[in-house]
């Protein structure tokens, strides 16, 4: 054993260590940073050395050989790997479930790098063919053999085939037959840049804008800089400069944004000022597309990576700047299984690679600007919208005076009409899909609950179902009561019942409904979004959607339909959410020449939250709350970890958050205080009752002392084996 070291190894199961193996029996030891096959239980697993060592705990008899050896040299480098470990002991999660969240879904299964693909070209006998001729008697032969004609000698990958022409496959066997075209298997090419045939020129920065690109020019070592910009202040402005600088320099840039397929204009604007078009690695990509990006940004092929949250992972050859677009919004923190924020990755990982990161926002959360305010960070301000653009003017309309129809007030109403009489377009708010969110019986009151969850179902009047939007259970909607028969009515307004109403109001016009569900099908959300650029659609309705960094230039009026949803919210970010919320889809209108008007439906005019917003906009709200905020003991004055338990029978979940409680004991002293175990506020989820422990402490040290020491504890606790259970450091969602 003393010239065979041991493998560190991190296999994908829910236990909280490496695991040891012997170097394979055969060959030489796999580097720290390769991919391994090993024997775990019954079956094969795919691993990924992390360290190597000279002895192990485990007696020499025990410990297995590793198997086949996956990559000839190391898949990660140093940096990448302490992202990982730092990942799995900040978060307290399994190291192998990391390092699987980290790699693209083919290396996962233990498909190579370089994949072997198949390509389809023409031979010299098709080109030389009667293509025309050919047209007259099989038109489809002849699309595709025109279209491998024109990829020329390398021929065409077979997936990209099959986008472009679906049936190819059908028309190719008359091809082959008659040696026309042929097949063949090649090596996966690494990345090749797209270039964008002409650069175009941006505007010119205003003052603002130049003083936080100097001063983000100021290093290029490590420094957090919170680029705080009102909407419409041209942060992306800022950005593309930062940009190219490293463009210049030969360094890459990864630009994290909440969902890459809200944000088409974002990438179209990137290539169009860069002469390039940046890789991108979100979920909506085929796992070869996916590896095919990952691989460009590892070799440093891809000198701008974009993309969702799991981004953040993604190896870089010659690291150089770390963006995250609209830090605040909560699409960065994933929500199951490894739960981390890659906002806060991108800061300890351009910590570690001593690079720049720039947070961008309109409305930050009080997390960043409490950084700033103890010099942790650096904010930089941007206070005016870019060019000649005025901020909307808001106002509130009372509809307890007002009364509203389908969620319309006449007030509202009213200011539509003239916006589109003036040729202007607005957008209508509401942060509900389906027609309605309960459907209940006008005689016995009964309503429509899911049977697997604590939940309303929504009325979704197209498709005549009834839809948990927790569980996804679906049942056919029907015009009677349940339990006495009499007729049942759908109670409230989502945005399905909004694009009804103003169809009925307002005939002429073009509306577009922008949710999840009107854009489930594939190019759904880039035609939308097209329509609403162009204005070609009049009226837009839609949801949380719409709100995230678009940039609609006939855009002159937003109304906010129901805004009390989040006014008297249990959670302590509830405030801050709602004002963020608004002055996102606020920062809509009135982004070109016209000024913008914001009307605001609320039944609680008088609410002090009004005042202040209306007033002092979003920074006299958010130094208020962080005032409240450390009065209260909240974050960012304390630290939070939140356990919960999930079974099918609920005594189950809370005895495993009772075990848990004793567990931890008095081991935080006076720094940790321990709320619950309680019940979730929806008790019941998909069939299982859930329960939760709440950890809080002042000091961010204790409580990961107690974490580390709890959470193997648990994994070998035999109550474990009757739920699910998760661990959540930093939690964004308490109720």
């Amino acid at each position: 054993m003393s010239n065979s070291p041991i493998l560190k190894v991190a296999v994908n199961v829910p236990l909280s260590r490496d695991f040891d193996y012997l170097a394979p029996a055969r060959g030489t030891a796999p580097a720290v940073g390769c991919r391994v096959l090993v024997p775990f239980g019954r079956r094969q697993q795919v691993g990924l050395v992390t360290a190597q060592a000279d002895k192990s705990h485990i007696p020499s008899s025990k410990i297995k050989h590793a198997g086949e050896v996956l990559d000839e040299s190391p898949l990660l480098d140093a940096s990448d790997l302490w992202l990982i470990r730092f990942t799995s002991d900040y978060y307290h999660h399994p190291i192998g479930e990391v390092v699987s969240a980290a790699l693209p879904g083919l290396l996962r299964q233990g498909k190579p790098l370089h994949p072997s693909i198949e390509r389809v070209s023409i031979t010299d006998a098709g080109v030389h063919s009667d293509i025309e001729g050919l047209g007259r008697r099989a038109p489809k032969q002849a699309e595709l053999l025109a279209i491998l004609n024109d990829a020329g000698g390398d021929g065409l990958e077979t997936d990209l085939l099959t986008e472009m022409l679906p049936a190819w496959r059908r028309a190719a066997r008359g091809l082959f037959d008659k040696g026309l075209i042929a097949r063949f298997s090649a090596r996966a090419e690494d990345y090749d840049e797209q270039l964008v045939a002409e650069k175009v020129a941006g505007p010119t920065l205003n003052a603002d804008q130049r003083r936080a690109l100097a001063e983000l020019r100021g290093s290029d070592a490590y420094a957090a800089y919170l680029l705080d910009g009102v909407t419409g202040s041209g942060k992306t402005e800022v950005y593309l400069q930062r940009i190219q600088d490293m463009l210049d320099r030969g360094k890459q840039t990864l630009l994290l944004v909440p969902e890459i397929g809200l944000t088409p204009q974002l990438v179209s604007r990137l290539g169009g000022r860069l002469g390039l078009q940046p890789a991108l690695l979100h979920s909506a990509l085929s796992d070869t597309a996916r590896l095919a990006a990952w691989r460009a940004a590892r070799s440093g092929a891809a000198r701008l990576i974009v993309g969702t949250r799991s981004a953040i992972f993604t190896p870089m050859k010659n690291p150089g700047l770390i963006i995250v677009d609209e830090e605040h919004d909560h699409s960065f923190k994933q929500q199951e299984g490894l739960r981390y924020s890659a906002r806060d990755l991108a800061i300890a990982r351009a910590r570690n690679l001593d690079i720049p990161v720039i947070l961008g926002s309109a409305t930050p959360t009080l997390e960043m600007l409490q950084h700033c305010r103890t010099g942790a960070y650096r904010q930089i301000l941007l206070p005016s919208r870019a060019g000649n653009a005025k901020p909307p003017a808001m106002r509130l309309v009372d509809t307890m005076r007002a009364g509203t129809s389908d969620g319309i007030s006449e007030p509202l109403a009213e200011s539509i009409a003239s916006h589109l009489d003036s040729d202007g377009q607005v957008l209508l708010f509401l942060n509900r899909r389906g027609f309605a969110p309960t459907l209940i019986c006008s005689q016995c009151g009964h309503i429509a609950g899911c049977e697997r969850c604590d939940s309303r179902l929504t009325v979704h009047a197209r498709s005549r179902e009834l839809r948990c939007h927790h569980c996804g259970h679906v049942r056919a909607l029907r015009d009677n009561c349940d339990e006495c028969g009499e007729t049942v009515r759908p109670l409230g307004e989502g945005t399905e019942r909004l694009e009804d109403a103003l169809l009925r109001r307002f005939p002429n016009a073009v509306i577009s409904r922008i949710d999840s569900d009107s854009t489930r099908l594939k190019g759904a959300m880039h035609e939308a979004l097209e329509g609403a650029t162009l204005g070609t659609a009049n009226i837009l309705v839609g949801t949380q959607m719409l709100s995230k960094g678009h940039h609609f230039p006939k855009l002159t009026m937003v109304g906010v339909i129901n805004a009390d949803q989040g006014l008297f919210g249990t959670d302590f970010r509830s405030a801050e959410r709602m004002a963020q919320s608004i002055i996102q889809v606020a920062g809509r209108a009135g982004r070109e020449a016209r000024r913008g008007e914001v009307l605001i439906q609320t039944a609680f005019p008088d609410n002090v939250f009004w005042k202040t917003l209306l007033e002092g906009g979003y920074r006299k709200l958010s130094d208020e709350a962080i005032r409240e905020r450390e009065l209260t003991r909240w974050p960012p004055f304390t630290w939070l970890a939140l356990l919960r338990s999930a079974a099918h029978k609920k005594a189950d979940a809370h005895r495993f958050l009772d075990v848990a409680r004793r567990q931890i004991g008095d081991t935080g002293g006076e720094m940790l205080r321990i709320l619950g175990p309680v019940a979730a506020p929806m008790a019941r989820k998909a069939g299982r009752y859930r329960a939760q422990l709440l950890l809080q402490s002042s000091d961010r040290a204790t409580l990961h002392r107690v974490l580390r020491d709890l959470r193997p504890a648990l994994e070998g606790d035999a109550t474990a084996r009757k739920v699910r259970w998760s661990i959540d450091v930093d939690p964004i969602e308490l109720f």
